[in-house]
């Protein structure tokens, strides 16, 4: 499928088949995530494949979706402040941005396989750096669940471009 198809095509996913994700797949995910563009090409994230069977009790407790444990993955990243470029006019430390053009990119490979996804923010960030073992100068950035969908999309509702663009 081409791009355009691509971006209208993924939704976030609600429910999944508890079907094995293959590795080949797993790889290609991370893959994308890798070759993602980042400031300077530091590449200041981790990610993190998480079985959902050996973790299910915490990653309730990290977002209390009973949905989100189906699947048999889950796949976090976490941006690394000390390895990122740094803005040297206002000192902006850009980790966060770049784990989530990783992070994107890791979903858009994710939908291009046939597989769903849910971009998860509203997680507890107490429970993601017990889970993920991080340490204190890493920032835990997203979590989604990687499985086959056993939903449909719903009609997505954006806004219009004119409430978007300004022309200067």
């Amino acid at each position: 499928m081409d791009f355009s198809d691509l971006i209208r095509y993924r939704y976030s996913v609600r429910a999944y088949r508890p079907d094995p994700v293959e590795k080949e797949k797993i790889d290609t995910i991370l893959e994308a995530a890798r070759l993602a563009p980042t400031a300077s090409n530091r590449q200041p994230f981790r990610l993190f494949v998480i079985e959902t069977k050996k973790h299910k009790e915490t990653l309730q407790k990290l977002y209390e979706r009973e949905w989100f444990v189906q699947p048999p993955l889950v796949i976090g990243i976490a941006a690394v402040k000390e390895e990122a470029w740094v803005r040297r006019f206002d000192g902006v430390n850009y980790a966060e941005v770049d784990a989530t053009i990783a992070f994107d990119h890791l979903i858009l490979q994710t939908a291009d396989l046939g597989l769903g996804t849910c971009w998860i923010a509203a997680f507890d960030p107490i429970v993601a750096r017990e889970l993920l073992d991080l340490p204190d100068d890493w920032i835990p950035v997203a979590f989604t669940p990687v499985g086959y969908a056993a939903d449909e999309p719903k009609p997505k509702k954006r806004r219009d471009l004119t409430g978007l663009v300004r022309y200067l």
